[in-house]
């Protein structure tokens, strides 16, 4: 009974110490990430013009954020929101499987030589109080020295809590079962690696974990290379459970990742002896030891892997970039198109929950939603139009239905759309992305209200018609005229919203003024026109309800332009 306690206790002590190592990972990236967020989005949303670009940003990005896993992540995000196109993924995609190796190399080099944890302790001690700074930049600064501290932490209790194997030769007499049948054992800790990792959703800790165990002699160079490849698949399942619910392209994207690390592992499979003894031979040259030794493990072997994984990711890259739109086209066949074109289905398009991006990061979904929600009002003004002129009974009740449908759409992207932005605030953002929340929400709210009133317009149109009430010649041609002013505005905000830094404010208050004094002087006219009995008071309220609720339409627009407006004020006053 107490030797299966000292299992357990063993099991659970390896587990913290992997979630502390995890932990540490995630307070440096996501600090890294919050330091450099806006500078993330442009990188990957600009300079992947060309496949060497974008190999070159996939490495960079992931070698600063310290995570294959997150960059992925962030690609099916920018695809998502249409900022980066499929084949252009790819190629990031490839660069970070390059970049993720500077962790692996990392550990080698410090967390094996000697130990970095009271050094770390100590550089931690003299940054603590950055963590107490009004100052953001160098608050973000604190947690990311923080995170390198308890990043090197968890290492060392990984190291201390991997029992030695010669005070357990029980666990080489284990592990010797499933290593001593050749390729059946590389193809069985390919997938080994391949689990550990979709199930820690880290290819870095999995990493860490395969150092270890093969710095204790656990298991050698062959069957730890292996698990390295197993790590390059089970890295890909990360970036396609981001993808389950998001649209067709962004799948497709998180499929270019699989395929890639997939066809990668298996010509490195077919290769994997002679690549082996040539890396080997490489290392005796270097340090003369042979990290295929037992006793030389300790010295060379973090280093042999190291190397192992940055050459298979360098040369599947070299290999594969070539073929770069052959794998997009794979990953399209794989992933088919829905043909489902309902506009009548609340869906968002571009923000999914199941998305683990950044809070930084969904910024972006969230700015592609708001033109989503643009098209819609865009749409359901157009049928508004139709109904204030349409003589046909069958299609004047298919727009009735249209228009009602459409304002409990917008009434749920709202919410939606609040939701997601509130959840977004609890996490770290910088104090520019926490002014655009603000800018957002109040543009969210301004377009519901939009849709509240095109809503309501349309009831009393069906309510002027029910009463066989007609407007005149003169009154469909100034509704006509206001109606166009305000379907300027209309345009000009989801111009604005397409392109928030090139936003043509001064168009949208020339508008608001135009709108205004239109409405005034419809007013004055319809009140001439009430005394010289030109129509009928009832007929005449209905008119004047119209012609005032178009106007309050251009109020509500007018204020989405303001509120992009001032963000792009304040973005530049930071």
């Amino acid at each position: 009974m107490k030797e299966v306690w000292a299992i357990i206790s063993q099991i659970l002590i390896l587990l913290g110490s992997l979630g502390v190592f995890l932990f540490g990972m995630k307070l440096m990236s996501d600090s890294l990430q919050k330091l450099a967020g806006q500078k993330m989005r442009l990188i990957l949303s600009k300079l992947t013009s060309n496949r060497l670009k974008g190999i070159l940003t996939g490495c960079f990005v992931t070698s600063v954020i310290q995570s294959s896993s997150a960059t992925t992540v962030m690609v099916v995000s920018f695809v998502n929101a249409g900022l980066l196109s499929l084949v252009g993924a790819v190629s990031v995609i490839m660069g970070a499987n390059i970049g993720t190796t500077v962790t692996a190399w990392l550990i080698s080099l410090l967390g094996f030589k000697f130990s970095i944890t009271s050094l770390a302790l100590v550089v931690a001690g003299l940054t603590f109080f950055l963590l107490f700074s009004k100052n953001n930049k160098h608050k973000t600064i604190g947690e990311f020295i923080i995170g390198f501290v308890i990043l090197f932490i968890g290492l060392e209790l990984l190291k201390d809590s991997v029992p030695d194997i010669n005070s357990n030769p029980q666990i080489v007499e284990f592990l010797s079962a499933y290593t001593g049948k050749g390729y059946w054992s590389v193809l069985l800790f390919v997938l080994i690696g391949t689990i550990l990792t979709a199930i820690i959703q880290s290819s870095s800790a999995t990493m860490a974990l395969t150092l270890v165990m093969a710095y204790n002699g656990w298991i050698d160079f062959q069957i730890a290379a292996a698990m390295v490849l197993g790590e390059n698949i089970g890295t890909t399942i990360t970036a396609n459970i981001a993808a389950v619910m998001a649209n067709t392209e962004a799948k497709r994207s998180a499929r270019t990742h699989f395929i890639f690390n997939v066809i990668g592992v298996i010509w490195m499979l077919i290769l994997f002896y002679p690549v082996i003894d040539l890396l080997s031979g490489v290392v005796i040259r270097i340090t003369g030891l042979d990290p295929r030794v037992t006793a030389h493990a300790k010295d060379v072997l973090p280093i042999s892997l190291s190397l192992f994984h940055t050459c298979f990711n360098l040369a599947n890259t070299g290999l594969l970039v070539g073929f770069t739109p052959q794998i997009a086209k794979l990953a399209t066949k794989m992933v088919k198109s829905k043909q489902d074109d309902s506009e009548e289905v609340f869906k968002l398009t571009y923000i999914d929950k199941s998305l683990f991006t950044t809070d930084e990061l969904s910024l972006v979904q969230t700015q592609k939603e708001l033109m989503e929600f643009s098209r819609r009002i865009i749409k359901m003004y157009g049928y508004l139009n139709q109904l204030v002129f349409e003589k046909h009974p069958k299609d004047y009740n298919v727009l009735m239905v249209k228009i009602a449908k459409y304002e409990e759409i917008t009434d749920q992207m709202e919410e939606e759309i609040a939701t997601y932005l509130s959840h977004v605030s609890e996490g770290q953002l910088s104090h520019q992305s926490s002014l655009l929340v603000r800018s957002i929400l109040s543009i969210v709210d301004d377009m519901e209200s939009v849709a509240d009133v095109i809503f309501r317009m349309s009831k009393m149109i069906e309510e002027k018609d029910n009463m066989k009430q007609s407007f005149t010649e003169a009154q469909l041609k100034n509704l006509a005229a206001i109606r166009d002013l305000t379907q300027e505005s209309i345009n000009v905000m989801d111009v604005n919203l397409s392109d928030w830094e090139k936003a043509n404010f001064i168009r949208a208050v020339e508008l608001e003024e135009s709108l205004n004094n239109y409405r005034n002087r419809l007013k004055e006219k319809h009140v001439e026109s009430l005394k010289n009995k030109e129509y009928k008071f009832k007929l005449g309220t209905y008119y004047s309800q119209l012609f005032i609720m178009y106007e309050k339409i251009g109020d509500y627009i007018f204020e989405v332009s303001k509120a992009v407006n001032k963000a792009n004020s304040m973005e530049a006053m930071i």
